[in-house]
C-alpha cells in the first residue's frame, strides 16, 4: 500500500460557533440592568464629590473673591498666599498636637472600655449603653452643651471659677484641654464599639490554648490581643486622625480659636480665610487642596505601615 492510502484525511478546522441570540441580549439586558442599580450611587458620588472637588481646583487656581466671583487664573499664587498666611504654620502646628493627643486617648480608652465590657457579664449591658449614650449627640450639640459647661457666667461651676479665679476656655492650654475632653466624652464610647467587634472576632480557641500553655494574662494580651487588633487598629486609627485634622465644629463653637488664635486649627483657618477677614475663596481653596493631599499622604503612610506589619 502507497504512502498517500495510510495517511488519514485531515479534517477542516473547526470554526467555534457564534453564541445564540437570545443569550447575548440577556448578557446585554443584564448589563444594562446592572447599570441602571448603579447609576444612583454614581449620580452621588459624581455630584457630590467630583464635581466639587473639581470647582475647588478650579479655585485654587483662580482670583476668586467671595462677593466678586471668578477673575480670572493667577495660579500660584493662591498656594503661595496659602502657604506665607500668619497662621498658617501655627494651625498646622495646633491640629497635628491636637491629632496626637485625641488619637492617643481615643484609641487607648477605646480599648479599655472595650476589654471592660467584654470582661463583665452582670454589667455588661448597662455599661455598653451607659458608654454609647454620648455617641447617640450630635458633635454640634455636644459642644453647645459643653460651651455652657464651661462657661464662667452661667455654667454649674461658675461660682467655682470666679472664686478660684480660673476658667475652662481663657487660657490656651485650658480651652485645648477642655476641647479634648468634650471629643474623648463624646467619641469613646464609638471607638469602644469598634474596638469589642474587632475583640468578638479573635477566637475563642486562641485564648483556650494560651491558657492551657500557662499564659499570663499580660502575655495572652500583649502576645494576641494586640496582634489580632491589627485591622481594627489599622480602622480606628485612620478614622481618629482623619476626624482630627478635620476638626472644627468644637473649636469653632467653644473658642472661635482662642484665645489669641491659639486654638486655629487648619480647617478653621480655611472658614476665616474665605468667609471671615480676606473673604478670598481662591486662597482657601488652595488651603483645601494642601489638606486634601496631606490626608491622602498620612492614611496611605498609615494603612502601608500596618500592612507591612501584618506581612512581617
Amino acid at each position: 500500500m502507497s504512502a498517500e492510502t495510510l495517511t488519514p484525511p485531515t479534517s477542516p478546522p473547526m470554526i467555534p460557533s457564534p453564541p445564540p441570540p437570545h443569550r447575548s441580549s440577556r448578557a446585554r439586558r443584564e448589563a444594562v440592568r446592572g447599570w441602571l442599580y448603579a447609576s444612583p450611587t454614581t449620580l452621588f458620588v459624581v455630584f457630590v464629590f467630583l464635581l466639587p472637588l473639581l470647582l475647588v481646583l478650579q479655585m485654587s487656581a483662580s482670583d476668586w473673591p467671595l462677593l466678586s466671583g471668578n477673575q480670572g487664573w493667577n495660579l500660584p499664587e493662591n498656594y503661595v498666599d496659602a502657604v506665607d498666611h500668619r497662621l498658617f504654620w501655627d494651625a498646622i502646628w495646633f491640629t497635628v498636637k491636637y491629632t496626637v493627643i485625641t488619637t492617643i486617648l481615643l484609641i487607648g480608652l477605646g480599648l479599655g472600655l472595650a476589654l471592660l465590657v467584654q470582661e463583665s457579664t452582670r454589667w455588661k449591658s448597662l455599661l455598653r449603653t451607659s458608654f454609647l449614650v454620648p455617641s447617640a449627640l450630635g458633635l454640634a450639640s455636644a459642644s453647645l452643651l459643653f460651651y455652657v459647661l464651661y462657661s464662667p457666667y452661667a455654667g454649674p461651676f461658675a461660682d467655682l471659677m470666679q472664686s478660684w479665679g480660673f476658667t475652662f476656655l481663657g487660657t490656651p492650654e485650658g480651652a485645648l484641654w477642655s476641647t479634648v475632653f468634650l471629643i474623648v466624652w463624646r467619641y469613646a464610647g464609638f471607638y469602644m464599639l469598634l474596638m469589642l467587634v474587632g475583640l468578638q472576632a479573635i477566637p475563642d480557641d486562641v485564648y483556650e490554648a494560651a491558657r492551657i500553655d500557662g499564659a499570663s494574662a499580660w502575655q495572652t494580651f500583649r502576645g494576641i490581643t494586640l496582634p489580632l487588633l491589627r485591622p481594627t487598629f489599622a480602622l480606628t486609627i485612620v478614622l481618629c486622625v482623619t476626624g482630627s485634622l478635620l476638626a472644627f465644629e468644637q473649636f469653632y463653637i467653644l473658642t472661635k480659636g482662642g484665645p489669641d488664635n491659639s486654638t486655629m486649627t487648619i480647617v478653621q483657618l480655611i472658614y476665616n480665610v474665605a468667609f471671615q477677614g480676606q473673604n478670598n475663596l481662591g486662597i482657601a481653596a488652595a488651603l483645601s487642596v494642601i489638606v486634601l493631599l496631606a490626608l491622602i499622604v498620612i492614611n496611605m503612610f498609615q494603612l502601608r505601615a500596618f500592612r507591612r506589619t501584618d506581612e512581617d
